[in-house]
Parts: C-alpha cells; sequence; structure tokens
C-alpha cells in the first residue's frame, strides 16, 4: 500500500504539515502528536461522528471536544488514529470506491466473526484483521 493515502484521508500536507512517505514518518508523526482538525478529516472521512471516533480511541469524547482544532493528541491516541487511517486508505485502494469501501466497513464480515470492520478498529489487533482481510480481498482471497 502507498502510504500517501493515509496523509490524504488525514487532511493533506496542509493539515498534517508533513506528508508520509513510509512508516518512519508514521513513528515521527505519532510522537509528534496528530491534531485534532487531521482526527476530524478521518472521522469526515470515514462517515463517522467525532463520538463514534472517540469510541475508538483511548480518550474520552468530552476530552476531543475540549481541543482546539491544532490540539495535538498524545502519543498513543495518534498513534490509534494512523492506524485507522491506514485502513481508511488501504479500503479506498483495494475497493477503488470509497462508498463501497464504507459499505463494506459497516457490514458484518464471517472472516472477522461476524462483526463489522468498523468495530474493530478500537485495537490493535482488531487493526490488523481487518488489514488482512482487505488484502485478502486485494489479492482475491475469499474466505
Amino acid at each position: 500500500m502507498r502510504v500517501s493515502g493515509i496523509t490524504k484521508v488525514l487532511g493533506g500536507e496542509k493539515v498534517l504539515r508533513k506528508r508520509i512517505r513510509n512508516r518512519m514518518d508514521m513513528i515521527e508523526l505519532s510522537k509528534r502528536g496528530i491534531s485534532k482538525n487531521a482526527l476530524a478529516h478521518l472521522a469526515n472521512f470515514l462517515s463517522f461522528t467525532l463520538s463514534q471516533m472517540a469510541d475508538l480511541l483511548p480518550v474520552s469524547e468530552r476530552t476531543i471536544q475540549r481541543y482546539s482544532s491544532e490540539d495535538k493528541f498524545n502519543s498513543i491516541v495518534s498513534e490509534q488514529i494512523l492506524q485507522i487511517a491506514e485502513v481508511a486508505a488501504k479500503g479506498k485502494e483495494v475497493f477503488e470506491d470509497k462508498n463501497k469501501f464504507l459499505s463494506w466497513m459497516n457490514h458484518p464480515s464471517k472472516p472477522l466473526d461476524n462483526r463489522t470492520p468498523a468495530s474493530l478498529l478500537s485495537s490493535r489487533f482488531g487493526v490488523e484483521m481487518v488489514l488482512d482481510e482487505l488484502g485478502r480481498i486485494e489479492h482475491g482471497v475469499f474466505s
């Protein structure tokens, strides 16, 4: 997967003030912190509310509401945001259509124990499972 897609779902270079070119950039960005503005772009891309995003992150909705658009989340929250952004970018790449990807994200999947992919994004292990499933779809391997 091209990591440039991650930059796009987070609002682009203007929002991130950096282009993500590789995984080292993601590590650096998670340490520096992801802004509330970037989180809002990701939520918009996924058609999620900030409340739904808070359910996926180790931060309360109230904390998110208190942040200004340029305030940055700590490294743990930022890393989770980047993992969810990676799923969004990979999904758009695999499905080649945002609406088809979003539909898939919100329907139970047999390989994911009949859970929706979106419901698994609150954990690193769930993110890995969703990325693995997207990889199988990309390569035409259906369970």
